[in-house]
């Protein structure tokens, strides 16, 4: 057994090439062919952040900007930073020697619009402690070849209220391309995240909306996260729909959490992943076309499945509350599930189909038996109400005994004949 098992890993990694996404170099435009700015022009736009006034706007002409500092917007309010295009407005961080991200920002009601941002050392433009803020047509990527060198996360609002987040694109981070955590209130809409570990990722918040937006080329698409330790803890209440989530088959190139202090727990994400919750609190994923992602469309999973202590206060490991109904699914059949990670070795040799068949949906089976002692009463409240769904792939999972007695069922019905409602209000969020 273990021969033939061998046999056939070979011949997957034979036919790796195939089992791979597209180019990860591609680009929007071409920032060389901007005119470079001059260095008085570039200090003109480092003083105008420094000397912002409330209620200002910051204006940043077409060209090149070769930055040698940060950006850094203090503790302002109502503040209107405007290029004259994402093709033409472009902030280079590549020669800053110091600091972690290329612009930083602090106030209340700020909005930054029509630019781009390349290769920040860190993240690309990160928020925090701002309530009221509009990243619209932003455009943020890194341009190394070695990937493992770019920034952490392109699109970065954290301990934030009242986010919109509108026509933007976000490439080639080692974490998330378009991430929002610990934060409240949250509109991401009509963006492209692509060539990155995670595209879109929303940790540890409330009230959140993800529409209108594509994925793809990324090692896993939409991720909701709950992770223990952070400073707010369990965040519920998130919609993700009418969403292209495609071919998100990318590998992950994020720096394992043992190597750098800023790895984290998308290291874990198994290429081929379209969407990922983990210990996510009621989420409802609806209308989204979820195709060719190559090892499952969606991944319903609890913390414990990472290997990661699981306990910290008033925050809970196990996903619960997921309305999961009316989504497209494509599978390609000359494309294996991941065998770099855990979990895509998981499905790969365990699923409920046979040795190597993608899943259109998995879930870990991993429940909190304070509430039941079986999981034939749906004690998390997973429901699952797709059309045509005896066509698709679901897998349960067994795991609860360990490693040595995994088992897989096809036992959708379980899940199915229930409803949770997931309430949501972007009404008030003066962005739209």
């Amino acid at each position: 057994m273990r021969n033939s098992l061998n046999s056939i890993l070979l011949l997957i990694a034979g036919l790796v090439y195939f089992s791979c996404g597209s180019s990860t170099t591609e680009q929007t435009f071409d920032s060389s062919k901007l005119t470079r700015v001059p260095r008085e022009d570039v200090d003109k736009i480092v003083e105008a952040f420094i000397m912002a006034e409330d209620s200002s706007t910051i204006e940043i002409p077409a060209g090149f900007y070769e930055m040698n500092t940060q950006l850094i917007l203090d503790n302002k309010t109502a503040v209107k930073i405007r290029g004259a295009g994402m093709d033409q407005t472009v902030l280079s961080f590549r020669n800053l020697k110091a600091g972690g991200e290329g612009v930083r920002i602090v106030g209340n009601n700020i909005s930054i619009a029509d630019l781009s941002i390349e290769d920040a050392p860190g993240d690309g433009i990160k928020a925090q402690h701002t309530d009221g803020l509009t990243f619209r047509r932003i455009n943020v990527t890194w341009t190394n070849g070695d990937k493992s060198k770019n920034g952490t996360y392109a699109i970065y609002p954290v301990q934030c209220k009242n986010v919109v987040i509108d026509e933007c694109i976000a490439s080639h981070s080692k974490d998330a391309g378009i991430y929002v955590g610990q934060s409240e209130n949250i509109v991401v809409k009509n963006s492209l995240a692509f060539g990155n570990v995670a595209g879109i990722e929303i940790e540890n918040c409330d009230n959140a909306e993800v529409f209108g937006n594509t994925a793809r080329n990324n090692s896993g698409g939409i991720l909701v996260f709950n992770l223990p330790g952070l400073p707010k803890s369990d965040g519920k209440g998130t919609k993700i729909y009418d969403n292209d989530i495609i071919d998100n088959n990318h590998e992950n190139f994020a720096t394992p959490m043992g190597e750098d202090p800023n790895g984290n727990t998308v290291t874990m994400v198994p290429p081929g992943s379209g969407v990922i919750l983990l210990a996510a609190k009621e989420v409802e994923i609806y209308g989204n076309r979820i195709l060719r992602n190559k090892t499952s469309g969606v991944s319903i999973a609890s913390y414990q499945i990472t290997g990661f202590p699981a306990e910290a206060p008033n925050w809970s490991p196990y996903t619960s509350d997921i309305f999961l109904h009316d989504n497209k699914y494509e599978r390609n059949w000359y494309r294996f599930p991941d065998f770099s990670r855990e979990l895509g070795k998981l499905v790969l040799v365990y699923n409920a189909y046979g040795f190597g068949k993608t899943q259109d949906i998995i879930y870990d089976g991993i429940w909190d038996e304070n509430i039941s002692s079986t999981i034939n009463s749906n004690p998390m409240r997973i429901c699952i109400q797709e059309p045509d769904i005896e066509n698709l792939r679901f897998t349960r999972f067994f795991l609860l005994d360990g490693e040595k007695n995994i088992d897989a069922f096809k036992d959708y019905q379980l899940f199915q004949n229930c409803k949770v409602a997931v309430k949501t209000d972007i009404t008030g969020l003066a962005g739209l």
